[in-house]
C-alpha cells in the first residue's frame, strides 16, 4: 500500500495534485463515457460574458451548479455539462466604444460596420482562457470544448427561428413607447434591465411657475420636477381630477398668486414639508392667505404660458394639437411635489400616454414615422440637445440643467430650487444614469400570455420557494410587453424585412428561408451578423418590382440568452421536435443563478418557453443571494474591499471556499457578507478534523495489517466494503451509533438533494464530520489503537467500522468537496476488502465515478441516535460547568447526575454510562427523571402564532402567560392545552415557548454542586475535590504532558519509550510514589521513572543511550515539570568485553545497527522481536540474533554486547 498520512497537510497542494490526477485520468470525459447508457439529466448553464473575470458571484453559482450535477451523476444519471458564452450586446460594444473612442452612431458609420463588428468579435473571448483556468481550479467539471456561443451561426439561426415562431403566433409588434434609455450606449433597454442597477443619487429639484393665460389675478400654476432638462419639451400640465387645489397669495414672493394642491402648500415655504401641519405653520407666520379652493377638474382646460418657446415657434409645433393646457389624470399624487405635473411626452411613460389620449400628440403618426420627429423631442440618441434647442445644441442633457435653471430664474419663473435624493436606475453596463425616452421598437406581447406565465411558473420548483412565488411570481403577474430590439450593431440582427412604408413585413426563420426569399444560391449565407445581411434585399410580393429591406435593429442580448435551450442544440435544425421534447433535452431538470436573474435570464427563459411550448423551461431552480463585502457594501475593485478569490483559493483551497459558500445563507437566497476568516474556519473546523480522522485510521490500520500478525482469516483482517460483520447489529454501542447516523445521513442527503435544498444538506454533512471526529473516534481510541484490553477481533471491527464510514463519507462529500474527497478516497480505496461483492463498484479510478451509497434502513435506530445526542448534550454541559468554575477536564470528579423527564430517554443514556463516565471524567453517574427538583419553568407566548389569532387581546394574554408559576407551566406541558377564563380561550402548548431555568435556590442547599440545562437534558455536577481526586488529576496532567511531547518529536503510537519525570514540588513526587504504575499504564507502557535515575544511568561509563528528548514542559498547577523520553528495548553495551570477540563483519553490522537506532525513533520488526526474546532469556546467555544487511549479530544480555534499562538501573543503584 502507498498511503499518504503525514501529520500536517497543505490542502491547496493536495488540490493541485488532484487536478493532475484528473488530467491523467481524463476524468470528466471518462465519467461521460461511463454514463453513456444512463437516463439523461438536463442542465442549462446561463452564459456569462467573457469580457471580464469571474467574481465571487460566478464562483458561488458555479459551485452550486457543480454540486448538483455531480450529485446527479453519482445518482445514476448522464449529465452533459456544456459551458456557454454570451457574446453579443452592450458589454462587448461598450469595451470597443472605449477603445475606439466611439461616442455616436456617426462614429460607427465612419469606422465602418464591418470593422466595428470585427473588433467586437476579436475581444469576445478575451478572458476565456482565464475563465477556464479559474473554473477548473474551483473544481467544476464542465465542457468548454463543446460549449455554445451566442455568436455562432447555428445559435443565431435558432434565435431567428424562435422569433419567427413568436411572429407567427401574433406575439410580435412594432410599437412606439417611452422606454428606459441608455444615452451612453445609445439604445433603449427593457424594463427588467432598468431594474438591475438602482443607485441613490442627488438631483436638482426645481419648483417653477406657469402663468395662466388671461387670468385676472395673474395666477401661476406651480409644478415640480427633478429633470429640468425636460422643461424645453413641456406641452401640458396635469392635475389629479379629485384632489383639492388652492389659489393662494404668496406674501413671501411679493404677493404672487400661485395655484398648488392643498396638501402640498407647505412645500412652497421655508422649512418645506407637506401635510396640514406644515401648511398651518407657514400660515401662522403669515406666509400666505388662501384665496379660493377648487377641485382639479375645475382647472382642466386652463391655458398657460410655456416655460420656453422652442415648440411654439419651431416647425415641430405644427405636429402638436391644442398644447400648453391643463389636463387631468389619476397618476398625479399628493405625495411629493406640488400636485401639478409637467408633461413632456417624449420623456415619460405617463406623459406619452396622457398626451396621446388628449390628442396633443398623435400616436399613429409617431409609430408610422419610426422616429421621434412626431414628438417634441429635442434630444438625440446620445443624450445631447438638438433642434429646436439650438442654443444648447450638442450639450449633454444633464450638463444643461444648470444653464436651464439660470434662465428660468432670470425669467422670474423659479419658485424654489432644492436638491433631491432618491433611488434612480442606471445602465447596468455603462453605469450611467438612464433616461426615459420615446423610441420606436419591436415588442413581444408578453401581457397577452401573462396568465400562462404565472401558471407555468407554478409547475417549477423554486429554491427558496418564496423567490418563485413572490419575487418572480409577482414580476410575471405584472409583466409588461418586452422590447426586444436594440439600436446597436454587434448582435443577432432582427430577421425582419419590410417595405419602405412599413406596410409589408416579412419575418425570416432560417438561413434557407432567407436564401430562398432573396433568390440566393444555397450556402451563400454563412454569417448572420449585420455586415453580412443588412444589404440583402428581397422582392415584395405585394408590390412586385419593389424591395424589402432589413430593419436596422439587433436583438436584445437577453433574448439570445433566453433562447439558449434552442440555440445550444441548434433546434429545430439539428434536433427535431420529438427528439428535443421526448429525449429530455427540454425542459431542463435543473438550472441555477443569482437572485438578480429573476428579472434577467430566468425571466427571458420563461417568456420564450411559455410562448413557444406552453411550459416552464426548467423543473428545478436554485436562486442564490448576493455576495457582499465584509462591510456589507457591494464588492468593488476600486475600493478593494474584498480578497481576490484565487488568492483565497491558494491560501485555503477550493474546497474550503466551496463549503463556506454553500453552507451559508446565500444558498437560500439571502445575502452573504464574505469573510475570509469564514473560509479559514472551514479548514480548521471541517477539513482538518476530517483529515485527522482519516490519519488516525491509517496510523492504526497499517500496523494492524502488517505481517507477521495479519493473515487472511476473517477474524484477522478488515472487512471494509463487505456485507459482514458490520451488517449485523454491532455489539459495540458506538459502532451501532455511527452506522445508524451514517445511514440516516445517506437517507437525508438523498431526500434533501432531490428537493435541491443544499442549505440543509451541507450543514448536516459538516455536523456528521463533527460527530465522527469528536464523537466516534474520540470515544473509541482504545479499540481503534488495539489497547492491551482490546481483542484483535474487536479492533478489526472498530477499524472496519471507521474505514467504512470514512470511505462512504468520501463518496457522500464528493459533490461538495471534490478535491478532498478525491485524494482521501485514493488512499481509502486501498483498504477495501477484495472479498467484498461491491469491490468493483467501490474501487474506481476516481471517487467521482462511484455511485451514491444506498441507505441501510435496518441500521437506522432513531431512538439510539437520540440517546447518544442526549449523552453528548450532558457531556457538553459538563464541560461548560467545568469551564465556568475553572476545573480542568483532566481533573476527575466524584459524581454527576443526568436528569431528563422521559424515563425511556434516561434508560437509553444509562446504557451508555461507560462513555458518559469517561467523557465527563467522573467516578459515578446517577440518573433521574425528577426535573422539578432542579428546574423552574417559564412560559413565553409565541407572538407570531398568537398575535394574528388574538389581535388586540394578545398583550393581555401575553402578560398573563408570562406571569404563570412553574407549576402552571408544567401543567400546560403535561396536558397539552389550558383553558383561560379572561379572555375565554383555549391555549395550546404549541403556542408558547417553555423555557427551563436552573433552580438556584435548591442548588445553594448543596455545597459544591452546580447544574446546567439545555435541549431537555439537565446535568448536576458535584464539584467537590478531595486529595484522592486531586492526585488523579495530577496523573492525568502528567500523562497529557507526555503525550504532547511524544507528538512534538514525531513519535507514532507504536514507538515504545521509557518516561523519566522530574519536578520541583509535591505533585510530581506523589505521582511517582503512589501512581507511577497507573500513569505508565495510561501511556501503554511500564511505570514512570524518576528523573534522577536517568542522571544516574548517564554517569555509568561506556553506556550509549537513545535519549529522544529531554526538556521542561508546561507546568502543572504551578509546579515545574521536566520530561525525558528514552527509546525502550535493548541498548548497545560498549563496555562489554565480548564485543571484541565479534568478527569484523559482525562488529561493523553491530555499529551500523547502533547508528540506525540513534537516527530513528522506529524499531524494526526484527529488532523488536529480538528484544522481546532477549528480555525473556537468562542473563549472560545468547538471547537471539538480529540480521543486519545479511549479517547475524548476537543479542547478549548482561556483561555483553547489548543491555537493557533494568540492568543499567541496577548497575546505577536505582
Amino acid at each position: 500500500m502507498r498511503i499518504f498520512a503525514p501529520e500536517s497537510v497543505s490542502f491547496p497542494d493536495k488540490e493541485r495534485e488532484t487536478l493532475k490526477l484528473w488530467e491523467r485520468l481524463d476524468a470528466f470525459e471518462e465519467s461521460n463515457r461511463r454514463a453513456a447508457d444512463r437516463p439523461l439529466f438536463t442542465f442549462y448553464d446561463g452564459p456569462p460574458f467573457a469580457t471580464g473575470l469571474p467574481h465571487y458571484g460566478h464562483i458561488l453559482a458555479g459551485t452550486i451548479k457543480d454540486t448538483v450535477t455531480r450529485f446527479a451523476y453519482q445518482s445514476g444519471y448522464r449529465v452533459p455539462r456544456r459551458f456557454g458564452w454570451d457574446c453579443h450586446g452592450l458589454p462587448v460594444e461598450y469595451e470597443i466604444d472605449q477603445a475606439m473612442n466611439v461616442r455616436s452612431r456617426d462614429d460607427v458609420l465612419r469606422i465602418g460596420l464591418a470593422k466595428y463588428n470585427d473588433a467586437c468579435r476579436s475581444i469576445v473571448m478575451r478572458y476565456s482562457a482565464e475563465w477556464e483556468a479559474i473554473v477548473r481550479r474551483i473544481g467544476r467539471w464542465i465542457d468548454f470544448e463543446r460549449g455554445y456561443r451566442t455568436m455562432d451561426l447555428s445559435f443565431m439561426e435558432s434565435v431567428w427561428w424562435a422569433f419567427s415562431e413568436l411572429h407567427r403566433q401574433g406575439l410580435v409588434y412594432r410599437g412606439f413607447r417611452v422606454m428606459p434609455y441608455s444615452t451612453a450606449c445609445s439604445t433603449p433597454l427593457s424594463n427588467f434591465e432598468a431594474n438591475l442597477n438602482y443607485k441613490d443619487v442627488q438631483d436638482p429639484a426645481v419648483t417653477v411657475s406657469f402663468p395662466i393665460v388671461g387670468d385676472a389675478d395673474g395666477a401661476e400654476l406651480v409644478a415640480w420636477t427633478t429633470t429640468p432638462w425636460t422643461l424645453p419639451s413641456n406641452v401640458a400640465l396635469c392635475v389629479h381630477p379629485e384632489l383639492e387645489y388652492v389659489r393662494l397669495c404668496d406674501n413671501t414672493r411679493d404677493g404672487r398668486v400661485l395655484v398648488v394642491a392643498a396638501a402640498r402648500i407647505g412645500e412652497l415655504f421655508k422649512g418645506g414639508g407637506d401635510g396640514p401641519a406644515a401648511a398651518a405653520k407657514a400660515q401662522a407666520r403669515g406666509d400666505y392667505q388662501v384665496l379660493s379652493r377648487t377641485p382639479g377638474t375645475a382647472l382642466v382646460g386652463c391655458r398657460y404660458q410655456p416655460m420656453f418657446d422652442y415648440f411654439v415657434r419651431h416647425s415641430g409645433a405644427a405636429r402638436l394639437h391644442d398644447a400648453f393646457r391643463v389636463v387631468a389624470d389619476t397618476f398625479v399624487t399628493a405625495d411629493s411635489g406640488t400636485g401639478i405635473v409637467h408633461l413632456a411626452p417624449a420623456f415619460g411613460e405617463d406623459d406619452f400616454r396622457i398626451c396621446t389620449r388628449e390628442g396633443i400628440v398623435q400616436r399613429d403618426e409617431a409609430v408610422a414615422s419610426a422616429t421621434t420627429a412626431a414628438l417634441p423631442c429635442p434630444v438625440d440618441d446620445d443624450g445631447r440637445f438638438t433642434e429646436p434647442v439650438t442654443d444648447l445644441a450638442g450639450v449633454y442633457i444633464k450638463d444643461a440643467d444648470r444653464e436651464l435653471i439660470r434662465r428660468i430664474k432670470a425669467a422670474g419663473r423659479l419658485i424654489k430650487h432644492d436638491t433631491y435624493q432618491h433611488s434612480y436606475p442606471f445602465c447596468w453596463r455603462s453605469d450611467t444614469p438612464l433616461i426615459y425616452r420615446a423610441v420606436p421598437s419591436w415588442f413581444v406581447a408578453v401581457e397577452r400570455i401573462r396568465d400562462r406565465l404565472v401558471a407555468c411558473n407554478a409547475t417549477a420548483r423554486w429554491v427558496p420557494a418564496s423567490t418563485g412565488e413572490h419575487r418572480f411570481g409577482n414580476w410575471l403577474a405584472n409583466a409588461r410587453d418586452w422590447n426586444v430590439s436594440r439600436n446597436r450593431y454587434w448582435g443577432t440582427p432582427l430577421p425582419i424585412w419590410q417595405s419602405e412604408d412599413g406596410s409589408e413585413v416579412v419575418v425570416i426563420g432560417s438561413i434557407a428561408e432567407l436564401e430562398q426569399r432573396a433568390g440566393l444560391p444555397p450556402g451563400t449565407v454563412r454569417d448572420l451578423h449585420r455586415q453580412y445581411v443588412d444589404d440583402i434585399r428581397m422582392e415584395s410580393r405585394m408590390r412586385p418590382g419593389t424591395y424589402l429591406r432589413r430593419v436596422e435593429e439587433v436583438f436584445d442580448c437577453w433574448f439570445e440568452s433566453g433562447a439558449m435551450p434552442y440555440g445550444s442544440h441548434h433546434y429545430p435544425f439539428a434536433v427535431d421536435e420529438p427528439a428535443f421534447l421526448g429525449s429530455g433535452l427540454f425542459p431542463a431538470n435543473f438550472i441555477a443563478e443569482g437572485q438578480d436573474q429573476t428579472r434577467g435570464w430566468f425571466y427571458t427563459l420563461m417568456v420564450l418557453s411559455v410562448a413557444l411550448f406552453d411550459r416552464a423551461p426548467f423543473q428545478n431552480v436554485i436562486v442564490n443571494g448576493l455576495v457582499l463585502a465584509e462591510d456589507g457594501k457591494k464588492m468593488s475593485k476600486r475600493l478593494k474591499n474584498y480578497p481576490d478569490p484565487m488568492a483565497v483559493v491558494e491560501r485555503y483551497g477550493a474546497d474550503a471556499l466551496r463549503l463556506y459558500l454553500i453552507q451559508s445563507p446565500v444558498v437560500r437566497g439571502e445575502t452573504l457578507r464574505f469573510r475570509e476568516a469564514g473560509v479559514r474556519d472551514m479548514v480548521r473546523d471541517v477539513l482538518l478534523p476530517w483529515y485527522n480522522a482519516y490519519r488516525f485510521f491509517v496510523q492504526n490500520a497499517l500496523p494492524f495489517l502488517q505481517p507477521p500478525v495479519a493473515t487472511d482469516d476473517a477474524a484477522d483482517r478488515l472487512h471494509i466494503g463487505e456485507d459482514c460483520p458490520t451488517s449485523a447489529t454491532p455489539a459495540n454501542a458506538m459502532d451501532k451509533w455511527i452506522q445508524s447516523l451514517l445511514s440516516s445521513l445517506i437517507e437525508f442527503v438523498r431526500d434533501e438533494m432531490q428537493a435541491y435544498r443544499l442549505y440543509t444538506v451541507v450543514p448536516r454533512l459538516l455536523w456528521f464530520i463533527e460527530s465522527l471526529t469528536n464523537g466516534y473516534v474520540r470515544m473509541n481510541r482504545p479499540r481503534l489503537r488495539g489497547a492491551p484490553e482490546v481483542s484483535r477481533a474487536d479492533q478489526a471491527v472498530a477499524l472496519t467500522t471507521l474505514g467504512e464510514v470514512l470511505l462512504t463519507l468520501c463518496i457522500l462529500m464528493a459533490p461538495f468537496a471534490p478535491f478532498t474527497s478525491e485524494w482521501l478516497y485514493q488512499n481509502m480505496r486501498q483498504f477495501v476488502s477484495r472479498h467484498s461483492p461491491r469491490y468493483d463498484s467501490l474501487v474506481c479510478a476516481s471517487v467521482h465515478f462511484v455511485m451514491m451509497p444506498p441507505s441501510r434502513i435496518a441500521a437506522i435506530d432513531r431512538d439510539f441516535e437520540q440517546a447518544v445526542a442526549h449523552m453528548q448534550q450532558a457531556i457538553l454541559l459538563g464541560r461548560t460547568l467545568r469551564e465556568r468554575h475553572g476545573i480542568a477536564l483532566k481533573q476527575p470528579l466524584r459524581r454527576a447526575r443526568i436528569v431528563h423527564r422521559d424515563e425511556q430517554a434516561v434508560q437509553r443514556v444509562r446504557a451508555l454510562e461507560h462513555y458518559v463516565r469517561l467523557e465527563l471524567n467522573v467516578h459515578d453517574v446517577e440518573y433521574s427523571t425528577d426535573e422539578v427538583r432542579y428546574l423552574s419553568y417559564r412560559a413565553v407566548p409565541d407572538g407570531k402564532v398568537l398575535g394574528p389569532r388574538l389581535g388586540a387581546a394578545f398583550p393581555a394574554v401575553a402578560r398573563q402567560v408570562r406571569g404563570w408559576s412553574s407549576a402552571q407551566v408544567m401543567a400546560l406541558q403535561r396536558r397539552g392545552s389550558v383553558q383561560l377564563s379572561d379572555p375565554p380561550l383555549q391555549l395550546q402548548a404549541s403556542e408558547v415557548f417553555i423555557q427551563r431555568d436552573i433552580d438556584r435556590g435548591h442548588l445553594q442547599m448543596h455545597e459544591d454542586v452546580e447544574a446546567d440545562s439545555a435541549s431537555g437534558v439537565t446535568l448536576v455536577l458535584d464539584l467537590s475535590l478531595d486529595e484522592t481526586l486531586v492526585l488523579e488529576g495530577w496523573v492525568r496532567e502528567v500523562v497529557n504532558r507526555v503525550q504532547r511531547l511524544r507528538k512534538k518529536i514525531g513519535l507514532v503510537p507504536s514507538d515504545a519509550v521509557e518516561v523519566f519525570v522530574g519536578g520541583n514540588g509535591e505533585g510530581v513526587a506523589r505521582v511517582l510514589q503512589e501512581r507511577a504504575e497507573e500513569a505508565g499504564a495510561l501511556l501503554g507502557g511500564r511505570r514512570l521513572l524518576p528523573y534522577r535515575a536517568l542522571d544516574a544511568v548517564r554517569r555509568l561509563p561506556g553506556v550509549t543511550m537513545a535519549v529522544l528528548v529531554d526538556e521542561p514542559v508546561d507546568a502543572v498547577q504551578g509546579e515545574a515539570v521536566r520530561l525525558a523520553l528514552v527509546r525502550a528495548g535493548l541498548w548497545p553495551n560498549t563496555r562489554s568485553p565480548r564485543l571484541a570477540a565479534l568478527s569484523p563483519p559482525q562488529r561493523e553490522a553491530w555499529a551500523a545497527a547502533v547508528q540506525a537506532r540513534e537516527r530513528s525513533c522506529l524499531l524494526s520488526a526484527a529488532v523488536a522481536a529480538a528484544a522481546a526474546a532477549a528480555a525473556a532469556a537468562a542473563e549472560n546467555s545468547v538471547a537471539g540474533v538480529v540480521e543486519v544487511d545479511g549479517v547475524e549479530v548476537p543479542l547478549i544480555l548482561g556483561d555483553t554486547v547489548m543491555t537493557n534499562l533494568a540492568d543499567l538501573l541496577a548497575a546505577a543503584g536505582e
